[in-house]
């Protein structure tokens, strides 16, 4: 037998296979019995959309995003503090984009700021010290919506939502 002819016949039993734990597994899980032509053609779907490029896809990915100026700083850095759980907020650091075109009454923003939280050890049970280290900075990466102002965008803070928060570490240490 050829080397094609094997690879084609292992590569349709690793299909079958592939395609009969799907199945059973689809029926353990809901405990219904599996609709085929469904799960395959949501297969299908799935790999399609790996190899669709859609043109608003690209042309968002080509360009850059447009900076906002942030109207209400103040309450946005208070809500993204207490969403966080961080100490405080760096208002200098509260930066907002958006892709979206600027002709809408509402559009969705992406906001990121600097924070911060103190790191406190606890308190040395003999002296009776708290001991404080230096504060650990984070990035607060958020979404929201805001209302287009004259002097920049207005975000409705109950539309706030935290995407991530990170750690930034520094290798200098005091």
């Amino acid at each position: 037998m050829s080397r094609i002819l094997k690879f084609i016949l292992f590569l349709v039993l690793f299909l079958v296979f592939f395609e009969a734990g799907l199945i059973s597994s689809y029926t353990i899980v809901t405990s219904q019995p599996p609709d085929v032509g469904q799960l395959i053609g949501m297969q299908i779907d799935r790999l399609l959309e790996i190899f669709d490029f859609r043109e608003d896809v690209s042309s968002a990915l080509e360009r850059e995003p447009d900076a906002l100026n942030v109207t209400n700083s103040d309450e946005v850095a208070q809500a993204l503090k207490t969403n966080t759980n961080l100490d405080g907020i760096d208002l200098d650091s509260v930066n907002a984009t958006t892709f979206a075109s600027k002709n809408e009454d509402m559009i969705p923003v992406n906001i990121t700021a600097m924070g911060f939280r103190e790191d406190i050890s606890g308190a040395n049970a003999s002296a009776g010290q708290i001991i404080i280290t230096p504060s650990s900075d984070h990035i607060v990466k958020a979404t929201a919506m805001g209302t287009l102002r004259r002097q920049g965008i207005e975000i409705d803070i109950n539309t706030i939502q935290i995407v991530s928060i990170g750690r930034l570490y520094s290798q200098a240490r005091n």
